[in-house]
């Protein structure tokens, strides 16, 4: 009998052990974040990190350096580096040839109809009266991470986009977020669309009653510290910084409550901008509960007023110093307040940027740096009449943006030209004119003499259907547009090295030089959260980012 027991006893013990474990594993859950927020700010160079690193506080882009991990050599792998681009390549980890947002806006080259990058004329606008909400995400080809994460949880994770800009809202929450948000000038509001949602949510209808737009604009904007500590920056008041309205010079102290009254677009270009932003992102998190759940949730803003104030002011000017010192002081405030809302280690960030900026070309030029600008319109003009005098045809090339340029198909055929001959014509005469490096047939870009990375970011950039077939490659320091402030588009350096910092949940200490790419953000959360990578995405994690 004992003989028979014994082994009867263990294997009812071993049963009940494995029917332990087994309940025990199925209740073990995945261990990932509370809340993840992705950062992007606008228009924010690799090197500011460093260039006013001495100034910034303990709490904001210091403590991400100190507490988090730098990649330090992260590049755009497309052009043109531009904001609607550079949010949908971080957020989908793909380029533009396949997430199809190549450009803020662009020409179908089929039909020639224009469209902007967020256009969408199926949707109406929540909390306005204008147009300014009549958009959403359906031009955008390829899945976010925030989708991937919304599909891996069932839908119960929540993702919010805010930014001031739409196109910066909409772009990185993807297409199925709980919201996006973003500022109508018009009613100095947030507002969404019926693409989302048929109203506003209380939480939004209540920060919007607090008309805080107009507190921040009811004071002159001054520089945060006396103006003579500001050394990185040259001289108020330089012949090649912008102005805003009225003023009759670009210098300090910038009268906002007058200029706000009949420019409301001008909160935009100061350190204001950034705060509402901010502000509106922590109501965001108390509405929603961000962080709160059993599942991660996803919050993505974008600071918007360093790319205005940019492009207004440029990058050596005062007033982009003081947004970013403000900024800092801005992100300090709302990092703790995560700490005190989520937990400090429970959630994960990451900072980056969508492109970064060209010096002024005064500048650059003030400085014996060669420098100048491309005169889009006379480029145009005269290409047009080369092309007629050479092939006897009027208006070949309809459309020139985002350093693209495409042809009039009907008029070529209508013509009976080689539309490979009329492409090679074109390539020469761009290629002879002052300020042009190189000027591609990207149909035929094995032939092209593009050195690398160029040819490589021309072929991620290019989506056939909606890009020109030429593209356009100017000489270092040449651009087009902005002939105050400055801009950006192009492959070199100052527009395509950017930040990319992560602290948080299971974030090691450290940074590394080696070659990341903006692609290689998407895929590096989706590592971390044990998710799949959006559909269209071409990078890789960068594993020495994170605890394994």
């Amino acid at each position: 009998m004992n003989g028979i027991r014994k082994p009867l006893y263990f294997q009812l013990l071993a049963g009940a052990v494995a029917l332990l474990q087994g309940v025990a594993a199925m209740g073990q859950a995945i261990e990932r974040p509370k809340l993840v927020v992705g950062i992007v700010v606008d228009q924010m160079r690799w090197d500011y990190l460093y260039r006013y690193h001495d100034r910034f506080g303990a709490g904001g882009f210091k403590r991400m350096l100190n507490e988090g991990y730098s990649c330090e050599n992260t590049f755009i792998s497309h052009l043109p580096s531009f904001t609607a681009v550079g949010h949908s390549t971080v957020y989908t980890g793909s380029v533009p040839a396949i997430h199809g947002i190549t450009g803020n806006d662009w020409t179908d080259q089929q039909t020639g109809r224009h469209w902007y990058c967020t256009e969408d004329t199926t949707v109406q606008s929540v909390g306005s009266t204008t147009k300014a909400g009549a958009m959403s995400p359906r031009n955008l080809l390829a899945s976010t991470i925030t989708d991937e994460l919304r599909l891996a949880t069932n839908f119960r994770s929540k993702v919010v986009g805010v930014s001031l800009k739409d196109r910066a809202s909409i772009l990185p929450a993807g297409h199925t977020p709980n919201g996006a948000f973003w500022l109508d000038d018009s009613n100095a509001s947030f507002i969404t669309s019926t693409f989302y949602m048929k109203e506003l949510p209380e939480w939004v209808k209540r920060f919007n009653d607090r008309k805080e737009p107009e507190q921040l604009m009811s004071k002159p904007w001054t520089t945060l510290y006396p103006i003579n500590t500001y050394i990185q920056s040259t001289e108020d008041n330089s012949p090649w910084e912008g102005t805003f309205g009225g003023e009759t010079a670009p210098v300090f102290p910038h009268n906002m409550p007058e200029i706000y009254k009949k420019d409301p677009v001008s909160l935009r270009s100061t350190p204001s901008g950034n705060t509402l932003t901010l502000d509106f992102a922590r109501a965001a998190v108390e509405g929603y509960n961000l962080g709160s759940g059993t599942v991660t949730d996803f919050l993505t803003i974008n600071c918007a007023s360093t790319d205005y104030a940019g492009h207004k002011f440029g990058p050596n000017s005062i007033e982009v110093e003081d947004v970013y010192l403000r900024l800092d002081k801005d992100l300090a405030a709302f990092f703790a307040f995560l700490d005190q809302r989520v937990g400090k280690g429970k959630y994960l960030v990451f900072l980056t940027a969508d492109h970064g900026a060209a010096h002024s070309v005064g500048f650059m030029q003030e400085h014996n740096i060669p420098a100048d600008f491309q005169k889009d319109k006379d480029l145009l003009a005269g290409l047009n009449n080369f092309l007629q005098t050479r092939f006897g045809a009027t208006g070949l090339i309809s459309n020139a943006q985002n350093y693209h340029l495409g042809f009039d198909q009907h008029k070529i055929e209508a013509a009976q030209l080689d539309y490979d001959v009329v492409k090679k014509e074109t390539v020469r005469y761009l290629q002879a004119l002052p300020g042009i490096e190189f000027a591609a047939d990207i149909d035929n870009i094995g032939n092209s003499p593009l050195p690398e990375p160029i040819k490589t970011m021309v072929i991620n950039g290019y989506n056939p259907k909606r890009c020109g077939a030429i593209m356009v490659i100017p000489e270092p320091g040449w651009y087009s547009g902005f002939e105050k402030g400055t801009t950006h588009g192009n492959w070199n350096a100052y527009d395509v090295h950017i930040p990319l910092v992560f602290m948080g949940w299971h974030v090691k200490h450290g940074n590394s030089n080696a070659i990341t790419h903006m692609t290689d953000i998407a895929p590096t959360i989706a590592a971390m959260l044990h998710i799949q990578m959006p559909n269209g995405c071409v990078g890789k994690p960068v594993e020495s980012v994170y605890v394994h």
